[in-house]
């Protein structure tokens, strides 16, 4: 039977995620078609932060100002006790190397908005919401998707009758925590056991309030809670259950109510938006890809949400994805290129999934006794000449697209403000997004022999330098980064990490030399 509808990737799933890479590859120039079950957007809250890494990838695709729009910095995270001492002051002040807010806080459904328009307005992308994906195939040349209309009823989905199959080259499942694509699969997940059940409650404050601390965490034994901004206009707080307390028993208005009035936020002074028990977990899957199908976001990983990486990991996936479906699309690169992206990124989700719950063994103390033990720890570890709180980690990618002997390789990259051909602005937006190899002078470009100057040309490449002839490094960021790697050029890829540094013009050569192997010639596409 002819397929209905005929595109480059398919994706099942249009949350921050899906709509991501829907963006990435349409901008690029291919065809997609996204599938979701919701017939409108989800209106209610559920992420509500982001960090500089995922400002660089929004401004990428051209939509960073539009959510600046809808969001908000903070500069500080604090922990403290129930006698509101302070345990921990995280300084989320300034910009991160991305070039971006280290911290910013949003409403997902604000966000959702602003991608889906920007998705909308591409003629290559067909969105279809209010369908289901029901069945997948892979087959010689693509991914057979069968999908069919329908209504969500009680929590249940309620086949519609209406059926359509698409054919995609390549599929992507981003469609949540309980993937259809991934349980067709039948890929399992990698639990670590850690969970925990919260209360999430979002409320609207019906006039403007002054928040001190804005953005913290109560180490209270007696009712662990969080309490940060939701985005402009909003507040959120999360509040752990208890032993003994259900999800039924808890995910109440009136219970919500009364565990705010602590913090004199009643029915008189706000609007309740939404309340939610979730499960806190940390948990990935096992495979990130089979054949033409590959998971992304929820669908490939869970993780608690102390260090507010959740989306931002998913949004990281669409990035890595996004590259590499481009290059094997325009026939850059072979399939096997996809083969990286899975343990890549399974490293460096685990990571933080072990950071986060490493957070939230220190906050989801209950036990009067050991919390008091805490608080004496960290107390006394505060007064110690020279500490810091910790910083959230950035991982290196685990095996993957980069030369492992290379320094830097596999880290993310900075962004830096430049000046080139009368133009002044952060590095992406001056030059672009793509390969981007950066060396410190003309002189060393000039080494690279002739086989690999031509083949950096037919990829595309940005090939530049700073100083005499080359940009402005305004801020000495590029200078500074390859100082620290006591490297003369390095060569970073387009989702910002690095491939390596060449530490002199005879290693630049081997650099370039292993990137063109890695890429491989078309096998299938």
């Amino acid at each position: 039977m002819e397929a209905d509808l005929s595109v480059d990737v398919a994706i099942v799933g249009y949350g921050p995620t899906g709509q991501l890479l829907a963006l990435m590859l349409a901008r690029a120039g291919h065809s997609v078609a996204v599938v979701e079950r919701w017939p409108n957007l989800y209106p209610l809250p559920r992420a509500v932060h982001f960090d500089h890494e995922i400002a660089r990838l929004f401004q990428a695709c051209g939509v960073i100002h539009d959510i600046n729009s809808i969001a908000e910095i903070t500069d500080r995270y604090q922990w403290r006790n129930a006698n509101h001492d302070l345990l921990m002051d995280f300084n989320w002040g300034g910009n991160g190397p991305c070039g971006w807010p280290v911290s910013t806080m949003f409403a997902q459904p604000e966000l959702e908005r602003v991608l889906d328009r920007h998705v909308k307005q591409l003629p290559n992308v067909t969105v279809r919401q209010g369908w289901s994906a029901t069945a997948l195939q892979e087959e010689t040349d693509g991914v057979r998707l069968e999908i069919e209309t329908g209504r969500l009823a009680e929590g249940k989905w309620l086949p519609g009758g209406e059926r359509e199959t698409i054919r995609a080259r390549y599929l992507v499942g981003a469609d949540g925590a309980n993937s259809m694509v991934r349980q067709a699969l039948g890929i399992e997940f990698e639990d670590l056991g850690f969970a925990f059940d919260w209360l999430v409650v979002d409320v609207k404050p019906r006039t403007p309030r002054e928040w001190v601390p804005k953005t913290w965490q109560l180490c209270d034994p007696a009712r662990p809670t969080t309490i940060v901004p939701g985005g402009p206009g909003r507040r959120r707080w999360e509040f752990m259950l208890l032993p003994g307390e259900t999800a039924q028993q808890m995910n109440q208005d009136a219970v919500a109510w009364d565990l705010l009035a602590r913090w004199d936020v009643t029915p008189d002074n706000a609007e309740l938006e939404r309340h939610a028990v979730y499960t806190f977990r940390g948990r990935w899957a096992k495979d990130w890809r089979a054949g033409r199908v590959l998971l992304a976001g929820d669908a490939a990983h869970l993780m608690p949400p102390f260090a507010g990486q959740g989306m931002c990991s998913g949004l990281r996936d669409a990035a890595a994805l996004g590259w590499r479906l481009d290059a094997i699309l325009r026939g850059r690169a072979g399939d096997a290129l996809l083969d990286s992206y899975g343990p890549e990124r399974c490293n460096h989700v685990r990571e933080i999934i072990d950071f986060s719950i490493e957070l939230g063994k220190v906050i989801c103390i209950t036990d009067p006794q050991a919390a008091a033990a805490r608080d004496r720890d960290m107390l006394a570890a505060q007064a110690t000449p020279g500490f810091a709180a910790p910083q959230a980690p950035q991982p290196r990618l685990g095996a993957g697209f980069y030369d492992a002997d290379a320094s830097g390789s596999g880290l993310l990259t900075p962004q830096g403000i430049v000046e080139f051909n009368g133009r002044r602005g952060l590095f992406d937006d001056v030059f672009g997004v793509h390969f981007a190899l950066v060396a410190r002078d003309q002189a060393v470009l000039d080494t690279l022999s002739h086989a690999n100057r031509l083949a950096l040309e037919e990829q595309g490449v940005i090939v530049t330098h700073f100083g005499a002839g080359g940009f402005v490094d305004v801020q000495g960021i590029y200078a500074d980064y390859l100082a620290k790697h006591a490297a003369v050029a390095v060569l970073a890829r387009p989702d910002f990490y690095s491939f390596g540094a060449a530490r002199d013009v005879q290693a630049l050569d081997a650099l370039v030399d292993a990137w063109r192997e890695a890429l491989q010639p078309a096998v299938r596409a």
